[in-house]
């Protein structure tokens, strides 16, 4: 199952690249953005509780797809590549087995542990 569910995640990054190439931005923009929304996990530094809020929030797909949208139906293309890359990103995170935090730890993911506790 966990194969499936990687290979769909990886069938959602490509759709991203897809998406990307529709707006007039240069190709080099994509992966100089691609891990910004790692910055999410300085929320951490306040405590795992608030870390996964942030983290969370960041790599949630409603957000991205929201962002998207908004910046496509009002032609604002910084928003929807903002959308494109939130989307990319937490896209290519499932497919290496990273997933959204519990507030415990930031190794307990919904997609099960990562680390060393996997």
């Amino acid at each position: 199952m966990k194969t499936i569910l990687r290979l769909e995640e990886a069938g959602f990054f490509l759709f991203s690249i897809c998406l990307f190439t529709l707006l007039e931005v240069p190709w080099w923009v994509f992966p100089l953005l691609l891990f910004a929304p790692d910055v999410s996990m300085l929320g951490y530094l306040a405590g795992p509780r608030l870390g996964a809020a942030v983290y969370n929030l960041v790599h949630h797909r409603t957000l991205a797809l929201a962002c998207y949208a908004l910046g496509a139906a009002l032609a604002l293309p910084a928003l929807a590549l903002t959308g494109i890359i939130l989307f990319a990103h937490s896209s290519l995170d499932r497919v290496m087995g990273y997933g959204l935090k519990h507030a415990d730890s930031f190794n307990h993911t919904h997609l099960g542990s990562i680390g060393r506790a996997a």
